[in-house]
């Protein structure tokens, strides 16, 4: 199966099905709301608490359900930001398609996890096991880089961020590795023996990273914080300020330790 998302496809179809695909916390748009598209969960969740703690800021948030929309949707304007994805994934869309977005700020990092409806431990994963992994480059790379911590593979030297399956230099257990799209990890459990799920995914599908995943990455030192997201030159606009502010605030961190308890860390 092809690892990579379709990226390249028509910007113009693209955006249609973004505007049919999102979902809005108000039906009708007010002028002057700041415009956030979000994963449903926990960004979204994360969104509506900085929008109570700052209710002058008018946010209206509109959720999505894939990685591609979000963007070109901040790319046309049709959002002022988004929240939803980290700095690898940012760059690596950003190098196959036409758009000029950038980082306000870092908010928080979901601990990838290897979870499993089959096996208790990773060592009782069996030889020819089957798993799955994210299909989009960099957090298909960061599922090998996963697996390869934990000793089930090895990967060549330097393969970083966007290793592909032609990166293992090493498989013992002759791992069958899969490659689907993000969304559809959680429900690929009843079919795989394993799958390495992005913890909004995880979170969204009722799992508990902190202690129902195998393997879980560790979040100090970690590469892969979410980011408030904007079209290059709105960097500066005061509502993105305000909302850049509250997302990393006191309050923000507090409801992210008590909400998600380890499935979600703050990275500020």
């Amino acid at each position: 199966m092809n690892r990579r998302l379709l990226l390249a496809a028509p910007l113009a179809l693209a955006l249609t099905a973004a505007l049919a695909a999102c979902s809005s916390d108000n039906d009708s748009s007010s002028s002057d709301a700041l415009v956030v598209g979000a994963s449903s969960v926990p960004h979204a969740e994360i969104l509506r608490e900085a929008a109570r703690l700052a209710p002058d800021l008018k946010l209206e948030i509109k959720e999505f359900d894939d990685y591609v929309q979000p963007n070109l949707a901040t790319e046309s304007g049709e959002l002022d930001a988004n929240y939803f994805q980290h700095k690898p994934y940012l760059d690596d869309f950003a190098a196959k398609n036409p758009v000029h977005l950038v980082s306000v700020v870092a908010v928080h990092i979901e601990p990838l996890g290897a979870y499993s409806k089959k096996v208790k431990s990773l060592a009782d994963l069996p030889a020819g096991a089957t798993v799955a992994i994210p299909a989009d480059a960099t957090n298909g790379g960061r599922a090998l880089a996963l697996l390869a911590a934990e000793g089930l593979i090895t990967l060549k030297d330097g393969a970083g961020v966007t290793a592909t399956e032609r990166d293992i230099t090493a498989n013992p257990k002759k791992l069958k590795v899969t490659a689907l799209e993000a969304a559809q990890l959680p429900r690929a459990l009843d079919d795989v023996d394993l799958a390495v799920i992005n913890g909004n995914y995880a979170l969204q599908a009722n799992l508990k990273p902190a202690t129902d995943a195998l393997a879980l990455e560790k979040g100090q030192g970690n590469p892969y914080a979410n980011l408030l997201v904007v079209k290059q030159g709105h960097e500066n606009d005061a509502r993105i300020q305000e909302l850049a502010k509250v997302l990393t605030s006191p309050e923000i961190k507090k409801f992210i330790t008590d909400k998600y308890s380890g499935g979600v860390l703050a990275a500020f």
